[in-house]
């Protein structure tokens, strides 16, 4: 019974709300409310702020909370080390991306789930603050984030790729001739950038600070594809990784053009919790050699590839 009332628990900080939470554990709130009663009897101490409506925890229940994400992980991968050793490598792997990685998930999930096809697979487009506090309360087993810029902590990191940047301007444009251009002249073009909370924004404006420059965004989102696709409408242009455009290819009605003054680089790579024991599932993940695509991203040329000056098909 401690264990349901620790699921309880974290499904109600999770949700903030009572009724939610006892909807995603498929009980009664009635029935969610007594077992965190019940858990607060037993511990001798309050954990939840209660009013007309949930408020918050405790500062006991924040202790609690964080041992319950911890119990809850460590029952949940003795269960999948059992069943290792049964039937082969089962449950679900949850993966959470920064979206200039999404682009090469698939490269890792793909010969993930061909090794342990008793494995499901499950991606969520992530902020990299998000992918940390998913690693840190339990709720990822892994993520694909930067590991130079904001680097995260209690993570074994794995690198990935470097990220390189181009920019992404409509062929009419009045910089689509170029080769090159500098980060200053890149500042005064009208840009559609990621917002703030995404951290290849704050990459960005930091690369723009240190050429002491300041540009003010015409367009911002949430969304790698959404900000392609402004500089498709033709009035904007943007700062794109070079990895997304080999991925997929140069959109139409489009020029990616080399930035340089300085070349920008940083480097993505997996990461997952560094507690013993370690997730099955993640330790597999990790354990596996990179594919060749992937591979050859981590030292990428420092000119544009073939298939990058050319518009998708």
């Amino acid at each position: 019974m401690v264990l349901r009332q620790l699921e309880y628990l974290a499904a109600l900080a999770r949700e903030k709300h009572f009724g939610r939470a006892a909807d995603a554990c498929h009980v009664s709130q009635p029935t969610l409310s007594a077992a965190i009663r019940l858990l607060e009897e037993d511990l001798g101490a309050p954990i939840v702020e209660r009013g007309h409506r949930y408020v918050g925890l405790t500062p006991q229940g924040q202790v609690v909370l964080e041992h319950a994400h911890r119990i809850i992980a460590e029952v949940e991968n003795l269960r999948h080390g059992l069943e290792e050793i049964d039937k082969g490598l089962t449950g679900r792997l949850r993966i959470g991306a920064i979206p200039t990685a999404l682009s090469i998930v698939s490269q890792l999930t793909g010969p993930f789930f061909k090794r342990f096809p008793g494995v499901t697979v499950a991606v969520f487009s992530m902020n990299s603050q998000e992918i940390d506090r998913g690693i840190e309360e339990f709720e990822l087993d892994a993520g694909l984030t930067y590991l130079d810029a904001e680097p995260i902590a209690h993570v074994k990191t794995k690198p990935l790729c470097v990220e390189e940047y181009l920019f992404l301007t409509p062929a009419t444009g009045p910089l689509a001739g170029r080769s090159q251009v500098t980060w200053r002249e890149a500042a005064s073009a009208p840009l559609c950038l990621l917002t703030p909370d995404m951290q290849n924004r704050r990459i960005v404006d930091g690369v723009f600070r240190s050429v002491g420059a300041t540009p003010v965004p015409a367009v911002e989102t949430n969304s790698i594809y959404n900000l392609v696709s402004h500089v498709s409408a033709g009035q904007w242009s943007a700062i794109v990784p070079r990895q997304l455009l080999r991925f997929f290819g140069l959109p139409a009605g489009t020029r990616a053009i080399e930035l340089v003054e300085p070349v920008a680089q940083r480097t993505i790579g997996l990461v997952m919790s560094d507690r013993e024991p370690p997730s099955p599932l993640a330790r597999n993940l990790f354990a596996m050699q990179l594919p060749d695509d992937i591979a050859a991203l981590i030292q990428p040329p420092n000119r544009l590839g073939e298939n990058e000056g050319e518009p998708a098909r």
